[in-house]
């Protein structure tokens, strides 16, 4: 079988395309037959040995994909050969089989496309633990969401909507913008890529206050951090949640006077240590999961697919931060 793998600590352009034998999936584990692949920004990380889990090499990027269920290891009977299912979280997703924890697996409905479901779980799973489990976000609370456009962003404005916040959308481009509002933004702001002087900043600060109206922002959807999430901070309303989610422009040196003086909470997300230490509750979540997107109220943003030997430039994009929506690399 073929897999796209990292050999070496480096950029996309590092990946390989090799023929490897075929997994064997060992006691509580089944072999998928892949179909899709999401690529997330955790992807770009790992292969640089920047992230927090550094596999032993070789390995294959990709930390869920969707397929089917091709082989059983002993003690496995939550799903059975020939069922469709999404897994998350797993390693080495950029293959054409792969093995995963059969409690990682979650079947999906026969109307769920491969590529949607391949998008699903970690983004929209990461921002629903996020805003439900995290935030506490209530109906009528104002959601300022920066980096609106990526993968959890989308999910964080559709979920906040579905949660019934007035969402604020922000991103750096007004395409961004508008595919935002596509998925329900109520409003958005268009801040400049790159770093911010002090000028630019507060200018940012005033931008936020002037949309999320005189109350501030009540929870702040973090996925960006950089300069940007002191001026989100010093727009939050008394009391409110800023959520830490990601680093795509940096990790930002936030002065912790701002929490005194809003009486703020700034929260840690890191959903897939709680997967782990909360089963039955991710369970819970991810059947919610499930129901909104067959009641039509979730649906991932499928918009670009890359097959498995452009996997690397799929990866890529992330990098230049001219993403939008979910990519996905797909098996022929």
């Amino acid at each position: 079988m073929k897999a796209l793998l990292s050999r070496q600590p480096g950029g996309p352009e590092s990946l390989v395309l090799e023929d490897i034998p075929e997994p064997v999936p060992g006691r509580g584990e089944v072999r998928i037959a892949v179909r899709a692949v999401g690529v997330n920004f955790p992807d770009l990380l790992i292969i640089q040995d920047l992230y927090q889990i550094k596999p032993p090499r070789p390995f294959a990027p990709g930390g869920e994909l969707s397929g089917v269920v091709e082989t059983l290891g002993e003690g496995v009977t939550n799903v059975k050969v020939g069922d469709r299912v999404l897994v998350s979280p797993v390693r080495s997703a950029m293959a054409e089989k792969a093995v995963a924890n059969a409690k990682h697996c979650w079947k999906i409905p026969d109307s769920m496309p491969f590529e949607e479901a391949a998008a699903l779980l970690l983004t929209y799973g990461t921002s629903q633990h996020a805003l439900k489990d995290r935030a506490k976000l209530r109906a009528g609370e104002t959601l300022l969401v920066l980096g609106a456009a990526g993968g959890v962003g989308l999910a964080a404005v559709e979920l906040g909507k579905a949660m019934g916040a007035r969402v604020i959308a922000a991103a750096s481009s007004a395409e961004k913008l508008a595919l935002a509002r596509e998925h329900g933004a109520d409003d958005g702001v268009q801040y400049p890529s790159g770093s911010l002087d002090k000028t630019a900043a507060r200018s940012l600060t005033d931008r936020f206050k002037a949309v999320c109206g005189p109350d501030g922002a009540h929870v702040i959807y973090d996925a960006i951090g950089g300069d940007y999430s002191e001026a989100a901070l010093r727009a939050i309303a008394w009391a409110g949640r800023h959520l830490v989610v990601g680093f795509t422009a940096g990790i930002p040196k936030l002065p912790l006077n701002l929490p005194l003086l809003k009486g703020c909470e700034i929260v840690g997300v890191f959903w897939g240590e709680f997967t782990s230490r909360y089963p039955k509750v991710h369970a819970a979540n991810v059947a919610e999961l499930m129901a909104l997107y067959l009641d039509g109220k979730i649906k991932p943003a499928v918009t670009e697919r890359f097959p498995l030997s452009r996997g690397g430039e799929a990866i890529g994009r992330l990098g230049s931060r001219s993403a939008r929506g979910k990519i996905v690399v797909t098996m022929d």
